[in-house]
């Protein structure tokens, strides 16, 4: 994690440098002083370059005057705060082997500035628990960057609110990233009740609970491992804008409520998965890593709003006594499933706790999060995950703010009950089967399933299967965990603010 610190605009003396170039535009301000103290050697060496300013553009200059290096950084056309974090990815990226840097940020607002540190502390991500033996020369060295802007006391209170938002980033990292010999249920709900700090209410529901609740239906798929399930709730009631969020005796009125996948390994179970990639099994638990990031965020931002946040927690495994394709379950509404495929695992989850969140809370807006189905991904590839809902409004406030943050989501189709989709579902022996007639539309039917267990209330399912982790870098996102969702869920939040 990089320490991010703010200051009057001024020209350094000496040290590394990073500068924000406009697309095709000449140097002005601060940048046009900097470059006359070097004798024109920036506009001279962005002519020799062809240096245009280009968003994720950079040109570096080293041992230039004073300076040990000078960082030309592509600013594009920063018109929204989405490309002022581009642009601080780009540098964080950039300067990665440096210890300290400044950045140059005349020219631009408060809260784009802000969004300049967020972008650069996304970037900037790293999960180094395990490394134990990387040359020091491979390992990333920044540690502090000092904004240097027009108002910068503005500038650190906006940085504020951003910063909670990253360590609910960096929070749902860290879990997705875990390896299932570390985080499994009990562990990952024994992380939760660390968040209590940040004022969440936290309550942790064991394999007793589950039963007594008569949670069938998780439970089919804990019961073959050797690891016991759990089930999380996490309350945030910041509505009436309190510094603590579990104020005593207030329940959530009108809640956002959110609903995490926790699979914290899935093996298949008894219909076993080819072994050719079932490491990457241990991320199948991302929504849920998704939810707990959001309800972090959401605490350490103090945000005026009342939400609740449920993760299922389970361990797939095959064994004596996992669950048998063909079996029964009966499901905490009292509907009745039977279980064709046990790797068709994590609606089972799902089904319970969406139940019980609407029973218990009585949602404004319900939204769920899953690496659901390997089929979203033939579909949507790693561009965008898909969004499934029973409410209009609800599909393009999501749809908007993913645009707004770069986490996109395309909206899939959900068939009413009855409807075709819907009706592959139908079982011969029970009230429902959990995977449709084949392989055709999976991700589809994987959603008619999930909307059997929703009455009535505004839902969206977001099947997140493709976004969770990277293969390569993005621009805010180094290779690994993602932390999908919990941005853009944080900006859905900020529209029911009071």
């Amino acid at each position: 994690m990089i320490e991010i610190a703010f200051g009057k605009l001024s020209l350094p003396k000496d040290g590394v440098v990073a500068l924000p170039v406009g697309e095709d535009q000449d140097l002005t301000g601060e940048a046009a002083a900097l470059d006359a103290s070097l004798g024109g050697a920036l506009t001279q060496a962005m002519t020799a370059a062809e240096f245009k300013g280009k968003a994720g553009q950079s040109l570096n200059l080293y041992g230039i005057g004073p300076f040990r290096r000078v960082l030309l950084a592509g600013a594009g056309k920063p018109e929204t705060l989405r490309q002022a974090e581009t642009l601080g990815g780009t540098i964080a990226a950039a300067l990665a082997k440096e210890a300290e840097a400044v950045i140059i940020a005349g020219g631009y607002t408060s809260g784009q500035v802000a969004a300049i540190a967020l972008g650069a502390r996304l970037r900037a991500y790293r999960f180094n628990k395990y490394r134990t033996a990387e040359k020091p020369e491979d390992k990333p060295k920044l540690k502090k960057l000092k904004l240097l802007a027009s108002l910068p006391k503005e500038a650190e209170s906006e940085w504020k609110t951003a910063a909670a938002v990253a360590e609910g980033v960096e929070f749902t990292r860290g879990l997705v990233t875990e390896p299932a010999n570390v985080l499994y249920p009990a562990e990952f709900a024994e992380r939760l009740e660390g968040l209590k700090k940040l004022g969440l209410k936290i309550e942790v529901f064991d394999r007793k609970d589950l039963e007594k609740l008569g949670f069938g239906s998780l439970l089919a798929v804990a019961q073959g491992s050797a690891r016991e399930p759990r089930m999380a709730v996490l309350q945030w009631l910041g509505a009436s804008g309190q510094e603590d969020g579990k104020k005593e005796g207030r329940k959530p009125k009108d809640p956002l409520v959110f609903v995490g996948k926790g699979v914290t390994f899935d093996s298949g179970g008894i219909s076993l998965k080819p072994a050719a990639g079932m490491e990457d099994m241990k991320w199948d638990m991302a929504g849920a890593g998704t939810v707990a990031g959001l309800m972090a965020a959401l605490a350490g931002r103090k945000a005026r709003i009342d939400a609740v946040g449920l993760v299922g927690l389970v361990e797939n495994m095959p064994s004596g006594s996992a669950t048998r394709p063909g079996d029964v379950v009966k499901s905490y509404s009292g509907k009745t499933i039977e279980i064709l495929n046990t790797d068709a695992e994590g609606r089972l989850v799902l089904a319970d706790v969406l139940y019980y969140a609407q029973q218990r809370f009585s949602p404004k807006y319900m939204v769920d999060l899953a690496t659901l189905t390997g089929a979203i991904i033939v579909g949507l590839g790693h561009e965008y995950a898909g969004l499934f809902s029973n409410h209009d409004e609800l599909a393009a406030k999501l749809a908007e703010a993913g645009e707004a943050v770069g986490e996109k989501l395309w909206r899939m189709p959900l068939a009413k009950p009855g409807e075709a989709y819907d009706k592959e579902l139908d079982s011969a022996i029970a009230d429902v089967k959990n995977i449709g007639g084949g392989r055709a539309a999976g991700s589809v039917t994987a959603a008619q399933f999930l909307q059997r267990f929703v009455n009535g209330v505004p839902w969206a399912h977001l099947d997140i299967a493709g976004m969770a982790w990277a293969a390569k870098d993005g621009e805010l996102t180094p290779k690994g965990a993602t932390a999908f969702g919990v941005r853009l869920l944080d900006l859905f939040a900020r529209g029911f603010e009071s």
